[in-house]
């Protein structure tokens, strides 16, 4: 018997820690694969301080070849772009086709057969869904390493001529009414707010969040309940206050229609519109899946099959259309594996969500004004890591997954830098159980929240960099490194 062959799909959170786990697992006897478009990987969480001129794009990133070469795992620098999950004609083979993304091989084909496939592609930052938006366009973005070094270049010249007494108009959240990560957003407007006070300009500043959130605090999870001294504050309290502390202005229930030089142009979700002026703005873009396309063994087009209109993989989730009231913790995935194929997964925000956490909302036009369930970070490590055991399982016999990982039945831990300063410097640190509500389960709140925690000081701040050098330590797999939890 040859050995199995595992192919993954993308070196973000969720496919390294698939590969990861996978070949210490394995050792020699299956194959590990990753594919991805770019030779580093970059530790996303840490933009926020590039984006703000506290680090480098060199100390959030590093070169995944090194790494691979040392542990055995073989590295194709390509995009993914055909999936063959039936084999093509008369062999019955999978594969994948791809696109070789290395310098002096730009364009030329692969074909990599496997035994199981993890899609974990990540996200197409979709800047094209709203006219103007994005670093080509007319805002920045810390969605990788190089838009953060370029957002932290805007704030330096910003900064330049507000020193020379010229106000500054900041514009930061979400570009579109369908994006998530609205705690990066979060995360970076506290950040620079804190930087423009340590550079000794804050009163030449006019800082607005903008958000397609309905309250403050939404983080496309409809919010969080934590209780402290006695008390149950939801987060749109806790959020409001640390903006009001900070002297933040705050924009919500907001679709951005387009961007021009220094102008946003606004629908929000009662039908009326408006506009927001900045001189530099920062603004995240909605999510796509990559584009993947899938053909059967004779070539007819099954992406339709695989994937969600938005590109994302389905997986073993219920995608049937109901009201928001009738949708339960049990529709979302656990396995993460394909109902057409069982030997395809998908991990971290390559998956396609059953359904939004926040409540669906649309404008008189029909226009979406709702958050996208957020998949990044832990979640994506967890799922990661638990699909990677289930496929070891299957390739020594089981008959179906063995490893479950529902983001209504695990938890996670956010640990959001406000400020970064070793004497000065905050963090908001929260945990939620579950991140998707289950109502059956907590009637009330639908969470627990005895272990759902919300509380910000200098303590979250040492703990964030803490993090920050522990789990680029780990996916530099250096010697322990699987000790350190997801």
């Amino acid at each position: 018997m040859s050995r199995p062959r595992v192919v993954i799909l993308g070196a973000g959170v969720a496919g390294h820690t698939a590969a990861a786990f996978l070949k210490k697992w394995f050792g020699r006897e299956a194959e590990v694969v990753v594919i991805s478009p770019r030779p580093d990987y970059n530790w996303i969480p840490s933009n926020i301080w590039v984006g703000v001129g506290l680090l480098k794009a060199s100390q959030v990133m590093f070169s995944l070849p090194p790494v691979y070469a040392r542990n055995g795992i073989t590295f194709h620098q390509a995009k993914a772009t055909v999936l063959h999950p039936e084999g093509e004609g008369e062999d019955t083979t999978p594969f994948v086709e791809a696109e070789s993304t290395l310098e002096g091989h730009a364009g030329e084909r692969l074909r990599v057969p496997y035994d199981y496939l993890i899609n974990a592609t990540g996200p197409k930052l979709s800047f094209e869904s709203t006219p103007g938006l994005g670093p080509k366009g007319h805002s920045l973005s810390v969605c990788t390493a190089p838009h953060a070094t370029e957002a932290s270049a805007a704030l330096d010249e910003a900064v330049a001529r507000m020193k020379k007494g010229d106000r500054q108009r900041f514009l930061v959240g979400t570009g579109h009414g369908t994006c998530t990560c609205q705690g990066a957003a979060f995360e970076y407007i506290v950040n620079l707010e804190f930087e423009l006070r340590a550079r000794g300009v804050r009163n030449l500043a006019d800082i607005t969040y903008l958000t397609n959130e309905f309250e403050l605090g939404d983080f496309g999870m409809d919010g969080i309940h934590i209780r402290r001294g006695g008390y149950v504050t939801p987060s749109n309290i806790m959020t409001e206050s640390l903006f009001a502390e900070r002297g933040l202005r705050w924009v919500t229930q907001a679709h951005v229609q387009g961007l021009e030089a220094g102008r946003a142009s606004l629908e929000f979700l009662d039908g009326s519109e408006g506009e927001e002026r900045f001189d530099m703005a920062m603004l995240l873009p909605p999510f796509k899946g990559v584009g993947l396309q899938a053909l059967d063994r004779q070539g007819a087009d099954i992406t339709d099959r695989l994937f969600a209109p938005s590109g994302f993989m389905k997986v073993d989730a219920d995608y049937q259309a109901k009201p928001f009231e009738a949708w339960r913790a049990s529709d979302w995935p656990s396995t993460y594996q394909s109902p057409a194929y069982p030997n395809l997964f998908a991990a971290g925000i390559a998956f396609a969500p059953p359904h939004p956490v926040s409540r669906p909302r649309q404008s008189p036009k029909g226009t979406n004004i709702t958050p996208a369930p957020p998949r990044t970070g832990m979640p994506s490590a967890m799922i990661g890591k638990a699909v990677a055991r289930s496929i070891y399982d299957m390739i020594w016999g089981a008959k179906r997954p063995t490893h479950t990982a529902s983001m209504a039945e695990i938890g996670a831990a956010c640990v959001a830098s406000a400020g970064s300063n070793p004497f000065k410097g905050t963090a908001a640190s929260i945990t939620v159980f579950p991140i998707v509500p289950d109502f059956e389960r907590y009637p009330e709140y639908g969470r627990d929240l005895n272990h759902t925690f919300g509380e910000i000081g200098l303590a979250g701040h040492w703990i964030k960099i803490l993090l920050h050098h522990l789990f680029l330590y780990k996916a530099k797999m250096h010697a322990f490194w699987s000790l350190i939890p997801e």
